[in-house]
């Protein structure tokens, strides 16, 4: 596809729609941070950033855009991992954060309407202040909605409560020739024809601009508890997942880590963890309208972990114990990074009955390619992320240690029955290997989806497929 370059007439037609200087980005106006994502490995420069207000400036945009084919990426506080918000084409960069308005708590209906740029952390401020409660909850609290919904984010209460698409209930977004359209709304369950919504949750703005979205909201929990629990080993925490979720008793939030990302996390944060003696742990979140409540699911729990070989079970009964727990867990990635010169992740996700072996796997493939590599997770859901370590290779082997390693984890996940992505999506950076991991008549499928909402491939160009 052959996409018109930027000129001085573009840049005034834009300056009329947004009628405001200050949101028209070019040359070196334009921040560096517009060139990459949180990770930073794909990097390109657009040619023009615009900061919309509203979807009618969205929707003019894309029109204008579409008519001229000038490639437009959609773009929220860029905390991604795969590259999802970076203009690999240039053209125009929508930037969707100062459309960040609380539009409507409706009450009677529990859900909540609100715009794209809304952050993660106040959507969870300003519902908790009120009673009410957004269960997705991404490790990355300074992510939009818009971002969370367009890559249809998971997180620690996933286990429990499901991802970003289980709490979208409507959607307004702006189509890549400029027509705006009204996905589901605030009933319950929708059977009426093809589910378009839940095509843009997780379609990584390839297929359509969210500028308005309406969430399912829950009442908010009374109490909350969490277990820290040390083993031996990683292959006993991961090997009680499976007995726990057995036990009926699926507690919110299940993570695993090892003493050395809880390191690296201490170091990241200048604190210390409640405990870092043991090679591994389960972190266990319960919640429920009372301390007895909480307390009659989670002693049944810690008895199993004994059991199967747990060294202690630590509970987190206060406020301040608990969120230093959970800040701790919430480090991890910036501990990960400052313990390195560069890194590159996965997450895959595989089933849970599977996590030891994959992560056993992980830990030999150190030495066969001669990489670090830290993984960390969710266990409850079979998601892990690993992050592969640059520390003093040189870029050349760097490069190609980083693509064997990256090849080698791709086919083992595939090999145990996982998929590429649990949260973090596709992007740029993972669309060779969603493509050897799907069946070739999917990836045709996903073209087709892809061409039918943006025949001239303006949208977000060079993303998942």
């Amino acid at each position: 596809m052959d996409y018109k370059k930027i000129d001085e007439n573009d840049i005034n037609r834009l300056n009329e729609i947004i009628n405001d200087e200050n949101r028209v980005l070019t040359g070196n106006n334009i921040n560096e941070e517009y060139s990459h994502d949180e990770l930073g490995g794909t990097e390109n420069y657009p040619e023009l950033v615009v900061r919309v207000k509203s979807t009618e400036e969205v929707s003019e945009v894309m029109s204008y855009a579409y008519k001229n084919n000038i490639p437009v990426t959609p773009r929220g506080s860029g905390t991604g991992l795969v590259g999802s918000c970076v203009a690999i084409k240039g053209g125009i960069v929508i930037d969707m954060t100062l459309m960040d308005n609380f539009l409507e708590l409706d009450e009677e209906n529990l859900n909540l309407t609100l715009e794209p740029g809304v952050l993660l952390m106040d959507i969870a401020e300003y519902v908790e202040d009120r009673g009410y409660f957004y269960p997705p909850d991404p490790g990355e609290k300074s992510a939009t909605i818009g971002g969370n919904i367009s890559t249809n984010a998971g997180g620690m209460r996933a286990v429990r409560y499901g991802v970003t698409r289980d709490f979208v209930q409507g959607l307004e977004v702006v189509l890549p020739n400029g027509e705006v359209v009204q996905l589901g709304g605030k009933v319950m369950k929708n059977s009426s024809g093809y589910a378009i919504k839940d095509l843009i949750v997780g379609g990584e703005g390839t297929l359509g601009i969210v500028t308005k979205a309406t969430l399912r909201l829950l009442p908010f929990p009374s109490h909350v508890i969490s277990l820290l629990i040390p083993f031996p080993t990683l292959e006993q925490a991961i090997g009680t997942v499976p007995k726990i979720v057995k036990s009926k008793a699926i507690p919110v939030a299940m993570e695993f880590m090892e003493r050395e990302v809880i390191m690296d996390s201490e170091e990241y944060l200048g604190k210390r963890f409640p405990d870092n003696q043991s090679d591994a742990y389960l972190l266990l979140k319960f919640d429920g309208n009372s301390v007895e409540e909480i307390e009659g699911i989670y002693e049944d729990v810690a008895e199993l972990c004994l059991a199967e070989g747990a060294i202690d079970v630590l509970i987190s009964d206060t406020d301040e114990r608990e969120e230093s727990l959970w800040d701790a867990r919430g480090a991890f990635l910036e501990g990960i990074r400052g313990s390195t010169t560069d890194m590159d992740e996965t997450d895959v996700v595989v089933p849970r009955d599977r996590v030891n072996e994959m992560v056993e796997y992980t830990y030999e493939l150190q030495d066969e390619v001669g990489v670090r590599i830290k993984t960390f997770g969710h266990a409850g859901d079979g998601n892990l992320h690993s992050y592969i370590l640059k520390d003093d290779l040189s870029e050349d082997e760097w490069e190609e240690k980083l693509e064997l390693a990256m090849g080698k984890i791709y086919e083992k996940a595939h090999e145990l029955e996982g998929q590429v992505s649990g949260e973090h999506g596709i992007g740029y950076a993972k669309r060779k290997y969603l493509k050897k991991s799907l069946d070739p008549a999917i990836i045709n499928i996903m073209r087709g989806i892809k061409h039918s909402f943006d025949p001239k491939n303006i949208l977000n160009p060079n993303k998942i497929i």
